[in-house]
């Protein structure tokens, strides 16, 4: 008991004084401004060029964008960008400057070819040109009535796509665009002689074929419409109906008004630390402070924070009355933590919907956000555990560093990870908290809870084979799948095994059972098998084969044990000893016996010598010097207290700052001591969860019935699959961002903005961990179990 109340108050001193560095960062943040509405002014026949000064758009071009006002009246706009469009929204679709539908007797030229469109519809084209004919349908182009073969370079997955789009049914194809130019004809590719690949694109986009011009960027060749004798990249095209575009990742939405075009920002604002701006004289903008209250029209939504409050308060003075963390509360009190966690849930889903919308909370809100989701789960009555206090003062800590990084930087966009990191941990954390609060009244059988493990790999499947198909590296559809596929295979993964230590030499029956149960322990080699085929098709670097390198070792060493397989223990460990010793010999190496290599050899090049490649060795450099620049105690010599809220200066150059470079942001600002401190919350975490695991297998040990003894082993076998992919997350990280490792592109687990990383696989193993956190009899047990084994 003393040792819990000790555990309990440490947690809540820190956590505290994380929170407080919330609120301190929020106060002396300085005041910045951002224009809410654009005004432009033209009267017929003018015209204006606006760029990134004068749309607040921090990633436009100096000039991107042609607006003109005709002699009738109408406006127009065209893009002035060499190497960025303007994509227009009419109603709920979109389509950038220089995109036109092709029709019927249409004429184009690329270079010295020129192309005469024969026919045209929504959904297939046939235009002639370049000595062939061609048919296109959105998926695949026919030369001369025959499918062309598959490029050298075609990965398995595109192959695979190509044949399918071949043979089915023209409304179950996957859309797939045509390019022109290049050396090859061959695919989708439409090679032209002294024309660069991709100086035009044909795709299917919302159902409608678009023909577009490449970017003119001095390689590839424009893009000739031969009726006007016009670029189609420079084409003008009416603002009728248009009710927003976007400007680099800026999106404004549009209003006219006769004279007056009314451009309201919405997302990647510039913010200015004052009013003072120049501007041209047609431009004209209206100012706003940032405002850190904001929240939807309505009482009710104030009312919702005001609840929230009073709960958190209600937390305080329970635990003031010594009734929680310390007991099981009931009657009112369990009415009042149940209310906490489903507000907290809602709160969560709320605040995240209004970001999709484009109309973010503001920052004091999803601090106070953040606040009450912590708290509320440290003050959640039952059993704690250790693993569980220090995931929550890792959560605090990370979203200390992405307020920093948000407030730091002079865009709107920069506080989005922080709010969504917010929004999916109130999700995930007051889901798992009422999953604990229940955990004594859902029972299900084993059978039932196999058939959800095997839809939840069906799924994870699934997931993957949507990101093959639709998606890249970076996910598909704003998500991560792989995440969801971890999850997945670290749970069914437990179960086999868990089904596996259970067997009985007596009870082995016929074949055909004995078939059934080698099933049951193989199924999760097919998920396997896909998250690896993933990594070598879908993701160019090898981060995930190590990450499932550093899972494979960590189960098969967990079974080792628990089998009391020594040897195959002490195999483990001389494998993890000479992989040690190959990175140190990589870096005895050097570049030139790595050149030789035809296994992402780029990658390790750029590693052993960043700058004989100073453009893809830049995230390299950059962040060494950050890092180097942060020192022990901080780029300002005081642990980053004086730069608290404010400025973050030339760190925000780093590449991926807010995912796989956090941790540089870390020790520029706070220095290597807070690095240090980091680091042992960390190995408290790993340690906290194996503890866990422990308990659990100790606990089966002590079972006198299979379900009790299968249900220790699974959670046993699953919270160590779970701390593996924590701590290959943290190897990664801190491997790549202190040049240990080449970069591999993983985000840190608590620390970085990785919103799938932390809703599908952080906050489900905490509420495993949350659940298996024993009470103080079963330590009890455990400890008088060891001592007569011993």
């Amino acid at each position: 008991m003393k040792a819990r109340a000790g555990l309990f108050a440490a947690t809540a001193t820190a956590l505290a004084l994380l929170c407080a560095l919330l609120v301190i960062s929020l106060a002396r943040a300085p005041r910045r401004w951002s224009p809410v509405f654009i005004t432009v002014t033209l009267q017929p026949g003018q015209s204006v060029v606006l760029g990134q000064a004068e749309l607040a758009a921090p990633q436009a071009d100096h000039q991107h964008l042609v607006l003109r006002r005709a002699i009738d009246g109408r406006w127009w706009a065209a893009n002035a960008s060499a190497t960025k469009r303007v994509v227009l929204q009419r109603g709920s679709s979109e389509r950038r400057i220089g995109s036109l539908a092709p029709r019927a007797g249409l004429a184009f030229s690329l270079g010295a070819h020129r192309f005469t469109v024969e026919s045209a519809s929504d959904g297939d084209i046939t235009f002639s040109g370049a000595g062939a004919r061609w048919r296109y349908d959105g998926a695949t182009l026919y030369r001369d009535g025959q499918v062309q073969a598959s490029c050298p370079d075609a990965r398995l997955a595109g192959r695979a796509v190509a044949r399918w789009n071949a043979a089915a049914p023209a409304a179950w194809t996957l859309a797939r665009a045509l390019t022109f130019g290049g050396n090859l004809r061959c695919a989708n590719r439409l090679g032209l002689d002294l024309v660069a690949h991709g100086s035009a694109t044909l795709a299917r986009v919302d159902g409608k074929l678009l023909l577009e011009g490449g970017s003119a960027d001095g390689e590839r060749s424009p893009l000739i419409l031969s009726d006007g004798a016009i670029e189609l990249a420079r084409a003008e095209e009416a603002l009728d109906a248009v009710t927003a575009f976007t400007v680099g990742h800026t999106r404004l939405t549009l209003a006219i008004d006769g004279a007056r075009a009314v451009l309201r920002p919405t997302r990647h604002v510039a913010l200015f630390a004052d009013t003072a701006q120049t501007l041209p004289p047609q431009v004209a903008w209206q100012w706003a402070p940032r405002a850190l209250w904001v929240l939807p029209h309505g009482a009710h939504w104030n009312g919702a924070l005001a609840l929230c409050i009073a709960l958190l308060c209600a937390y305080a003075l329970a635990w003031q009355r010594g009734r929680w963390p310390f007991g099981r509360a009931g009657g009112a009190s369990a009415c009042v933590t149940s209310a906490a966690t489903a507000l907290l849930t809602i709160a969560g889903v709320t605040s995240l919907l209004m970001q999709r919308a484009g109309t973010p909370p503001g920052e004091a809100v999803s601090v106070v956000l953040a606040a009450c989701t912590l708290w509320c789960c440290l003050l959640l009555p039952g059993r704690t555990s250790l693993a569980f206090n220090a995931a929550l003062l890792l959560l605090g800590a990370g979203l200390v560093m992405q307020l920093e990084l948000g407030l730091g930087a002079q865009e709107s966009a920069w506080l989005r990870p922080f709010q969504k990191s917010v929004a999916l941990l109130a999700i995930g954390l007051g889901g798992a908290a009422h999953l604990r609060l229940r955990q004594h009244t859902i029972v299900l059988p084993q059978r039932r809870l196999e058939w959800m493990l095997a839809a939840l790999a069906a799924a994870a499947l699934a997931t993957l084979a949507v990101q093959v198909t639709f998606g890249d590296e970076a996910g598909v559809f704003d998500l991560q799948p792989v995440e969801f596929a971890k999850l997945a295979l670290t749970a069914l993964t437990a179960h086999c095994l868990a089904i596996g230590l259970g067997w009985r030499a007596q009870e082995r029956a016929a074949a055909g059972a004995r078939m059934l149960r080698w099933f049951r322990l193989g199924a999760p080699a097919l998920l396997f098998a896909a998250l690896l085929g993933l990594a070598l098709i879908q993701v160019d670097d090898y981060s995930p084969l190590v990450l499932l390198l550093v899972w494979s070792a960590a189960m098969v060493l967990a079974y080792a044990i628990a089998s009391g397989k020594h040897r195959l223990a002490g195999g483990l460990a001389a494998l993890a000893c000479c992989a040690g010793a190959g990175v140190a010999y990589l870096h005895m190496a050097g570049a030139l016996a790595v050149a030789q290599w035809g296994f992402y050899a780029d990658r390790f090049l750029v590693w052993l010598a960043p700058a004989s490649h100073p453009h893809t060795g830049a995230q390299l450099l950059l962040a060494a010097r950050a890092i180097a620049d942060g020192a022990w105690w901080g780029a300002d010599g005081q642990l980053g207290w004086s730069t608290l809220g404010r400025a973050a200066g030339a760190v925000l150059r780093v590449p991926a700052l807010q995912d796989d470079f956090a941790p540089a942001f870390l020790l520029n600002r706070h220095g290597l001591l807070a690095a240090l401190a980091l680091w042992l919350l960390q190995a408290l975490f790993l340690f906290g969860v194996l503890q866990l695991a422990i308990q659990q297998f100790a606990v089966s040990a002590r079972a006198r019935d299979f379900r009790q003894a299968w249900l220790a082993r699974l959670r046993a076998f699953a919270l160590c699959g779970g701390a593996a992919f924590v701590a290959g997350h943290f190897l990664l990280s801190w491997g790549t961002n202190l040049a240990i490792f080449p970069i591999m592109g993983q985000p840190m687990s608590f620390l970085s903005a990785g919103g799938s990383h932390l809703m599908f696989f952080i906050c489900p193993l905490l509420a495993l961990c949350a659940i298996s956190a024993p009470s103080s009899e079963e330590n009890q047990s455990c400890r008088s179990t060891y001592n007569t084994k011993s």
